[in-house]
C-alpha cells in the first residue's frame, strides 16, 4: 500500500512488518523521545504533531483515489502521543471515509500510554484504533537505562496491562543482544518476566545492530558494549521464550524482522516446544565466534 499512494510523506517512514499492506498516514513526524541509543530511524527529523487539516487532506486524497484499505497505520514513531483532539478527529475522518476499515494501528511508548487516561484510551479503541506496537526492547532496568529508553520495566508492565484493559491488542517487541554480553543473562531473565506478566497478543524479536552514527555504535567502538555472536543471539531468543509463560492460548509469535538471521513464527504456547527445538537446532549448527551481518536496510 505504501508505494503509489497519492500523498507525499516526510521520509524516512517506518512501519511494523505486519503492517506491510496497510495505508500509512503520518499523524506525527519523528519521535518525541528520539534518544534511544541504538536507533537512527528518526534522527533526521524534528518531532512535531502534524496540522490536523493536512492529515485530513491526505485521507481525503486517498479516498478520492478509490482506496478502500482494510488496515491503516498511524505514523511516525509514537503517534499515540499526539493530543486527543488530533487523534479523535483523525480517527473520525478515517471511519467516515473508510467505513469498512478493520484495524488501525500505532506505535506506542510506555510514556504516552500512561499519560492518557483509561477513558481516553477506550474512546480511541472504540474508533477502531485497536492495536498498539510497544518497543519493550528489554525487561531489565539496567539495560533500559543504558539505552536511554526513558522508562523502567515497571512502566512497561503498567502500560501494557493498561492499554490491553482499554480494548487494544498489544504487540510487544524485544531486542536480542541489546544489553551486550555483560547484561545478557539479566536481559534474558527480566525480559521473560515482563512478557510473562503482560501476555501480549503478539510478540516478536528483532536483532540489535550497532548502526553507524548512533551512540550505541560509539559505545561498541569504545568497548563499553560487547556485541553478541550469532550463537549467543540465538541463545537469548531460546532462553527468553523458554522462561516466558503465556496465559493466553493464541499469542502470535514472530521473528521475521529483516534484522533476524532466521525467519521464525508460530502460536504460543501451542508451538513453544517446536519453536524451542528449532532454535536449539540453529544454535547447535552455528559456529562459535561468528557474528551476524547487518542488513542493508533495517
Amino acid at each position: 500500500m505504501f508505494f503509489g499512494q497519492p500523498i507525499t510523506y516526510e521520509e524516512p517512514v517506518f512501519r511494523p512488518p505486519s503492517e506491510w499492506r496497510s495505508l500509512l498516514i503520518q499523524v506525527t513526524i519523528g519521535c518525541s523521545n528520539n534518544k534511544c541509543t541504538y536507533c537512527d530511524m528518526y534522527r533526521s527529523k524534528t518531532y512535531r504533531v502534524r496540522n490536523l487539516d493536512d492529515i485530513k487532506k491526505d485521507l481525503q486524497k486517498c479516498a478520492d483515489s478509490g482506496m478502500a484499505p482494510d488496515k491503516i497505520f498511524l505514523c511516525d514513531g509514537d503517534a499515540l502521543g499526539a493530543p486527543m483532539e488530533v487523534l479523535e478527529a483523525t480517527l473520525d475522518t478515517i471511519n467516515e471515509l473508510f467505513p469498512d476499515v478493520r484495524r488501525i494501528g500505532v506505535y506506542a511508548t510506555a510514556e504516552n500510554i500512561l499519560e492518557k487516561s483509561e477513558e481516553e484510551l477506550k474512546r480511541l479503541a472504540d474508533k477502531k484504533l485497536n492495536i498498539a506496537y510497544l518497543g519493550l526492547e528489554s525487561g531489565d532496568d539496567k539495560v533500559l537505562h543504558m539505552i536511554v529508553k526513558g522508562n523502567t520495566a515497571e512502566d512497561m508492565v503498567k502500560a501494557s496491562l493498561k492499554i490491553k484493559s482499554c480494548g487494544f491488542k498489544l504487540s510487544t517487541i524485544a531486542m536480542l543482544g541489546v544489553g551486550g554480553k555483560k547484561y545478557s543473562q539479566q536481559h534474558i531473565e527480566n525480559t521473560a518476566k515482563v512478557i510473562s506478566q503482560t501476555n501480549p497478543e503478539f510478540f516478536s524479536f528483532l536483532t540489535t545492530f550497532a548502526v553507524p552514527g548512533t551512540p550505541y555504535h560509539t559505545m561498541v567502538e569504545r568497548g563499553l558494549i560487547e556485541p553478541l555472536t550469532s550463537k549467543e543471539l540465538l541463545i537469548e531468543m531460546h532462553d527468553i521464550l523458554e522462561l516466558s509463560s503465556f496465559d493466553l492460548n493464541s499469542v502470535i509469535f514472530r521473528a521475521n524482522h529483516v534484522s533476524n538471521a532466521h525467519p521464525l513464527g508460530g502460536t504460543l504456547p501451542k508451538d513453544k516446544e517446536k519453536i524451542l527445538k528449532t532454535i536449539k537446532g540453529w544454535i547447535d549448527q552455528t559456529p562459535e565466534g561468528l557474528y551476524p551481518t547487518a542488513p542493508e536496510r533495517m
